[in-house]
């Protein structure tokens, strides 16, 4: 469904924009930058909250954190089916991924002194922040140029900087037509602990999920963040193939207090030893990072 919206024509895809939010509600392209530093052209995304619609009535917090306080912004003219879709899918993932958190609690409680507020389970059911995101990646023009040889050619390298990442199996079309991926090293890739890039393979009926930053944080370094990346297909069967995924970024109330412990050094130009931060703050620092617009 999102190369449909992708599709729709440039003013009706510029009144589902809210630059506010630093584009963090509704269509976004071309507004955040690359670990290179330049924009990112190649992916098109949709931001909504799926399980609520008005996070907040609070003006304060709707000023203080558009990002997250923000109301959605649904296609209800052009493309009304998304919004169904769109809540469902994300409501699905949500209740998969508190599963998740609960074996993650567990498995920190018996490596570390966990306190209670630090219970990833807890911290995710009382959230009003989760944010889904329809990913669109347009055909990479030049399928067969050097750049596209780069493992990170269609996604940069990095973390998610919530808690829990949902991923739907990416489907790929050519002309809004679904069809096989015809490079099968194309995809996602992720780097272990160890340092070993793998390419994530599962299946169109799973849910894959990524540690995000925050739980590092909050495991003081016992679940790492998951880097990550997306390498376009090569070759001429690749040119004009575009890949469409959903995200769940499931992450703390914007209110949530972190403490950075010295373990974890994602970020360190940024967030100082035994900071305390809320998920709010911590947020505005990377948006000032990878945006250039300011709300």
């Amino acid at each position: 469904m999102i190369f449909r919206l992708a599709g729709l024509p440039e003013e009706v895809k510029r009144e589902l924009e809210d630059p506010h939010s630093r584009y963090n509600f509704g269509w976004s392209h071309g507004k955040e930058k690359l670990e290179s530093g330049k924009l990112d052209m190649l992916k098109g995304s949709y931001y909504a909250n799926p399980l609520q619609d008005v996070p907040t009535s609070n003006s304060y917090e709707i000023q203080r954190y558009p990002s997250y306080c923000g109301s959605n912004i649904w296609p209800r003219n052009s493309l009304p089916e998304l919004e169904g879709a769109f809540k469902a899918l994300g409501k699905l993932m949500f209740e998969v991924g508190l599963m998740v958190a609960y074996h993650c609690d567990q498995y920190v409680s018996k490596g570390i002194k966990q306190h209670e507020k630090q219970n990833l389970e807890k911290i995710l059911l009382g959230s009003r922040c989760h944010k889904g995101r329809l990913l669109y990646y347009f055909p990479a023009q030049e399928s067969s140029t050097h750049d596209n040889d780069s493992i990170s050619s269609w996604c940069g390298w990095h973390t998610d900087h919530g808690s829990l990442t949902g991923l739907t199996r990416a489907i790929f079309s050519r002309d809004s037509v679904e069809v096989p991926c015809p490079d099968p090293a194309s995809g996602l890739y992720i780097q272990t602990r160890s340092g070993q890039i793998v390419k994530v393979v599962y299946g169109e009926d799973e849910i894959a999920y990524q540690i995000g930053e925050t739980t590092s944080i909050l495991s003081s370094g016992y679940l790492c963040a998951t880097p990550h990346c997306v390498r376009a297909p090569q070759g001429e069967e690749a040119r004009g193939l575009e890949r469409s995924t959903f995200a769940l970024f499931m992450q703390p109330d914007w209110d949530q207090k972190l403490t950075f412990p010295k373990e974890v050094t994602i970020h360190e130009e940024l967030c100082l030893s035994d900071e305390v931060l809320t998920f709010g703050e911590y947020t505005e620092k990377l948006l000032n990072k990878y945006y250039d617009t300011k709300p």
